[in-house]
């Protein structure tokens, strides 16, 4: 059932108690904490508003790749919320030989398609899943979540040109667009104009606010006009937390007991699930 606006703020407002909460449950290990808190917007329309999902039946399910594995802990709870993994294997981020690492490993069973965490690969993957889809006249959609620093490698242009010169209408890019990535400030890193390329390479360019659901909802809603489509989601690179919100440490890191508690405290919501 697709939830509604109010819904999807008690949702993602969860997943960001789940996120902490995990990430600070891995220890030593630490976690990819701001980057996932930039996406629980963006992961949590698709997986309980926009995203066609069979928990009966995966494979007649939309297709979702999270092509910025680091990004892991937004997927995982996302997935949780829209019922396709229970508590108990939610709890085993993580865990040594467990099915949910810190960068996601292809695990069909539990609606997981795509080993990811090698940045540049998302695209082209997705753009095989859509491609095969459309030639067997399959009406499953692919969702591409990419972050704006990822698109610094070049193996995502050649297939955002593939993806173009064959007028897939059936996937659509999303771009967390924080400005930022491990090593800092993406302009002084590579700068470039995420909208401005893409619609170069011929593809429909749709701008949002990454964490507004309005917006969200309305840019998912567009619809396609014969060219794939990528939507360029403004967002906060560790939204939420005031210590995480564009702090490069916060890539990655790992969290005491004071951390956890300050952190917890800002990140109020419900229990709301799909």
């Amino acid at each position: 059932m697709k939830q509604d606006i109010t819904a999807l703020k008690n949702t993602a407002q969860t997943m960001r108690k789940q996120i902490l909460q995990l990430g600070f449950a891995a220890g030593n290990n630490g976690a990819h904490f701001a980057p996932a808190l930039s996406i629980a917007e963006i992961c949590a329309a698709l997986y309980c508003n926009v995203m066609h999902i069979d928990t009966a039946d995966f494979t007649n399910s939309d297709h979702f790749i999270l092509s910025k594995g680091h990004g892991s802990l937004a997927n995982y709870t996302a997935m949780h919320a829209a019922g396709l993994l229970d508590e108990a294997t939610l709890t085993r981020f993580e865990e040594n030989g467990g099915p949910l690492p810190g960068q996601p490993s292809k695990n069909l069973a539990l609606g997981i398609e795509c080993s990811s965490g090698s940045l540049g690969m998302g695209l082209a993957y997705g753009m095989g899943l859509a491609l095969a889809d459309s030639r067997k006249n399959n009406s499953r959609q692919t969702y591409v979540l990419l972050g704006d620093g990822e698109c610094n490698e070049g193996s995502v242009w050649e297939a955002a040109q593939f993806a173009a010169h064959q007028k897939m209408t059936n996937i659509t890019a999303i771009i967390d667009a924080n400005h930022m990535q491990s090593d800092g400030d993406a302009a002084h890193i590579l700068n470039n104009n995420p909208a401005a390329m893409w619609q170069g390479f011929g593809w429909q360019v749709i701008t949002a606010d990454g964490h507004s659901f309005d917006s969200l909802l309305a840019a998912f809603d567009t619809k396609s006009d014969g060219r794939p489509r990528v939507i360029v989601a403004a967002t906060v690179k560790g939204k939420g937390v005031s210590f995480m919100e564009n702090a490069r440490e916060w890539h990655h890191g790992r969290l005491t007991q004071q951390q956890l508690d300050e952190a917890l405290a800002q990140v109020t919501g419900g229990q709301t699930l799909c």
